[in-house]
């Protein structure tokens, strides 16, 4: 039975197509990310802009044409909305146009719910073990994390600091926008992760994570980074777990902050979807890792998408 997961953050739209066995494992068809970007210039006043919905609208008349050309069935399609829709006054417009338009039926989760789905993806990707792992998803709108191991969730918060927003507020557009990014800025964004994520604290503490486990992302292109310096050549893009050097995100860290967009553009790995919203990234990264003092870096290829279709039958 063919199913089609379509996950639309606040940057990305992804589309993921399987035919599911009987013996509940599957074979993928067909995957593919493509820009939306419907929180830019709105996100932080909490709207989807026009031309938003114009951009979301064109990626998924796209997605609507992979799904008839694959015969998925319209029951077999779970289109899930994040940050960007769930916090947007306009949802209700957006979803009608989105539906109208396409015949995509979107479900706007909560903040719980998604990190519930990313733990189950990052699960599903072999990154975890029986040690405690602080698990991080750095989406565009929201940013999760989720205390636990292979076995069990300890805890979990979704917080409202994704790239998008972070971009907004601390490298807010052109023509005035500072590129590469100026060290008062990174104090400046050191400062606000100290005050939005004192849960997370307190979590950190008493559940003592000895590795920190990057889902999807800002952490794949990381990771391709890595093997482009180290190995010439892209990873196996069938490997869904990896173990990241420190020392090699301390090395790709420092090559994204001293440039600006062209030259960051330029590097062997780096893709034009996070050429900016990874800047904002790795100091995210920076501060968690320095802050709760982790050493291990492992990443998963795997996140919601492969979380939500964990939990169909």
């Amino acid at each position: 039975m063919k199913q089609a997961i379509i996950d639309l953050g606040t940057n990305t739209f992804h589309l993921l197509i399987v035919d599911r066995r009987p013996d509940g494992l599957y074979q993928t068809l067909f995957r593919e990310s493509r820009p939306a970007k419907i929180g830019k210039a709105g996100i932080n006043q909490g709207m989807i802009t026009e031309e938003g919905v114009e951009r979301a609208l064109t990626v998924l008349r796209y997605f609507r044409e992979v799904l008839d050309q694959y015969g998925v069935a319209p029951e077999q399609v779970v289109a899930i909305g994040t940050s960007a829709i769930r916090v947007a006054r306009n949802q209700s417009e957006f979803i009608d146009r989105v539906q109208h338009t396409t015949g995509i039926r979107i479900q706007v989760i909560s903040g719980d719910q998604e990190a519930d789905y990313i733990y189950r993806g990052v699960r599903a990707a072999g990154s975890l073990d029986d040690h405690t792992a602080l698990i991080m998803d750095i989406g565009g709108g929201s940013v999760e994390f989720i205390l636990g191991n292979q076995h069990r969730i300890f805890w979990k918060q979704s917080f409202e600091i994704g790239g998008q927003r972070l971009l907004e507020r601390f490298m807010p557009g052109a023509p005035e926008r500072s590129d590469p990014i100026p060290p008062t800025q990174v104090q400046r964004l050191t400062s606000f992760f100290q005050e939005q994520l004192l849960p997370l604290v307190n979590a950190v503490h008493q559940y003592q994570p000895t590795m920190l486990v990057g889902s999807s992302g800002s952490f794949d292109t990381l990771v391709d980074m890595w093997c482009m310096h180290d190995q010439g050549h892209f990873p196996d893009p069938s490997q869904t777990a990896f173990e990241l050097p420190v020392a090699e995100f301390y090395r790709s860290y420092e090559l994204l902050l001293t440039r600006n967009h062209d030259e960051r553009m330029a590097l062997p790995g780096m893709i034009e979807l996070r050429v900016d919203m990874i800047v904002v990234a790795v100091c995210l990264i920076d501060y968690v890792l320095k802050t709760y003092r982790i050493d291990h870096i492992r990443t998963s290829t795997y996140s919601l998408k492969e979380g939500v279709l964990s939990t169909l039958s």
